[in-house]
């Protein structure tokens, strides 16, 4: 079941923090609860990338985005997603989660986020998201007018522009 009253709290503890720009990193707060982890007794991977949602909800608050996206009948879809697993996370560890937005192409953004315990990074997400309308793809650069932002992406660091192009790859529908 989706953690709505873990959003709820999330969204209402950030609803006086500052307003971000799209460059700005977002620092959230959770506790892994036994009902997060999996039959090895850590966070379950599963669990892990709605955790992430978390962090990703009260950043685009922070950004404007939730108003934009409310204004004009748009819709906010994960279109691709890497994560790599590094330390364990178990039952009542508090971990801190970064997010953040490394930039856009003419379809996409591209977001990053991370969760820390102890001062170890546990895991890290690559995150390619779309913004929709009735019609398919909003173009980042509508969305970024729209919040007041500069259309201007930073460039990708390699890694995610290797990652987009590696993924270009793979084919689609899946074969057999």
């Amino acid at each position: 079941m989706y953690p709505f009253i873990r959003l709820a709290k999330e969204l209402f503890i950030h609803r006086n923090a500052p307003a971000l720009g799209v460059a700005d990193p977002h620092v959230s707060h959770h506790l892994c609860w036994p009902w997060d982890l999996d039959p090895w007794v850590e966070l379950n991977n599963g669990r892990t990338l709605t955790l992430y949602d978390l962090g990703r909800l009260p950043y685009a608050r922070r950004l404007g985005l939730v108003r934009v996206l409310s204004a004009r009948k748009w819709g906010m879809t994960v279109a691709g997603v890497s994560v790599r697993y590094r330390r364990r996370v178990r039952a009542f560890d508090r971990i801190e989660m970064r997010t953040r937005t490394l930039g856009w192409d003419a379809r996409f953004l591209y977001l990053e986020q991370s969760m820390w315990h102890d001062g170890d990074c546990t895991s890290q997400m690559l995150l390619r998201s779309a913004v929709t309308d009735k019609h398919g793809i909003v173009a980042p650069s509508r969305m970024l007018s729209a919040l007041g932002a500069d259309l201007t992406s930073p460039p990708l660091p390699d890694w995610v522009a290797a990652w987009i192009a590696a993924d270009a790859e793979r084919p689609w529908p899946p074969q057999g």
